[in-house]
């Protein structure tokens, strides 16, 4: 009954905003039970939304004639321009702090291309990698490139986890690589994110990890899945590295020829990576490489934030993320 419930809230929301979506998911603390939280603390945290949609031009301009309160000064500017913000960083306009139906939101727009782009190719890391965790899709039209990067997002993440993780590991120890990927690098994890953030996502979401992911790790070559005692086994040879870190998405391995090539040496890409396949830090030089994605798209978009948030929203957003953090701090200590 609680789904039940749930499902009609966030359709209500929806029903707010212009309908021409190609994608829409919420996501977070507001949606899924983490560790440490009650339930009615879930209830009550802010609602996070994501909206990809196909021109954002035209949603921005709806969006302006519905819920122009939601903007901050920019509005004044219109679409065009909250639309040339929307591209920098990692391609995504969130407006913050907005109460919708009760209840406070947080949601941003990004273009379908952009979106997919990210998925394909790890370009940003920043919403590629909210797909990479459980979120609750509302609404998805019949995009078949879309559908075809989500799943592509997937095993990219799994690939990447495989790297830097030991030959044998349980099913905890991949969800818990995997839902860290998006935190590499990013600067937020030292002031202003709790912690131990990646275990109270994934301890209390195990059920939710394994129908994301457990048809990828049957029909994976390369892994020996035992079901039955939630146990991982991986090829650690060169080879099966090597395999791995052709199959990684284009930007990281990019990164990865960045990190392990001096200037000058113009060596091509699957060259660096045969060396990496055989070099015993493989794990930690894939970690550098997706921290470097990260790090830059987490700056820029935080920087975005007060630009799209305005001022006083920006600090308190800022706040609250502060004051979880302390509770998370004196939760542990």
């Amino acid at each position: 009954m609680a789904l039940q419930s749930s499902a009609v809230k966030f359709r209500r929301i929806l029903a707010h905003f212009p309908q021409e979506l190609s994608l829409a998911f919420a996501y977070g603390s507001g949606v899924f039970q983490q560790a440490g939280a009650s339930a009615a603390e879930t209830g009550n945290n802010m609602l996070d939304f994501v909206f990809a949609v196909d021109d954002s031009v035209t949603w921005h301009m709806m969006n302006l004639l519905k819920n122009r309160n939601h903007y901050s000064f920019l509005k004044y500017f219109g679409p065009k321009p909250i639309s040339n913000v929307q591209n920098y960083g990692a391609g995504i306009y969130y407006n913050t702090l907005v109460p919708c139906n009760g209840r406070v939101i947080k949601y941003g727009v990004i273009s379908t291309d952009v979106l997919i782009e990210d998925l394909l190719h790890w370009k940003t890391l920043y919403v590629a990698g909210r797909l990479q965790k459980p979120v609750k899709i509302l609404t998805q039209n019949e995009n078949v490139k879309l559908q075809a990067a989500l799943t592509s997002n997937l095993k990219s993440a799994v690939t990447a986890a495989f790297l830097m993780l030991p030959e044998s590991f349980s099913e905890e120890d991949l969800y818990m690589q995997i839902a860290g990927l998006s935190y590499c690098g990013d600067f937020r994890m030292i002031i202003g994110e709790d912690k131990s953030k990646v275990m109270n996502i994934v301890k209390p979401n195990m059920l939710h990890f394994q129908k994301l992911y457990s048809n990828i790790l049957e029909d994976c070559p390369q892994v020996v899945y035992k079901h039955q005692q939630g146990k991982l086994e991986i090829d650690k040879s060169p080879e099966g590295q090597f395999a791995q870190l052709m199959a990684l998405p284009r930007t990281l391995q990019q990164q990865i020829t960045f990190l392990m090539d001096p200037p000058g040496k113009n060596r091509d890409v699957e060259e660096i990576l045969l060396q990496v396949a055989h070099d015993p830090d493989c794990g930690l030089v894939v970690h550098q490489g997706i921290s470097g994605i990260v790090r830059s798209s987490s700056l820029i978009q935080s920087a975005k934030t007060t630009l799209t948030a305005g001022i006083k929203k920006s600090v308190t957003y800022s706040m609250k993320k502060m004051y979880k953090m302390s509770k998370g701090w004196l939760r542990k200590t």
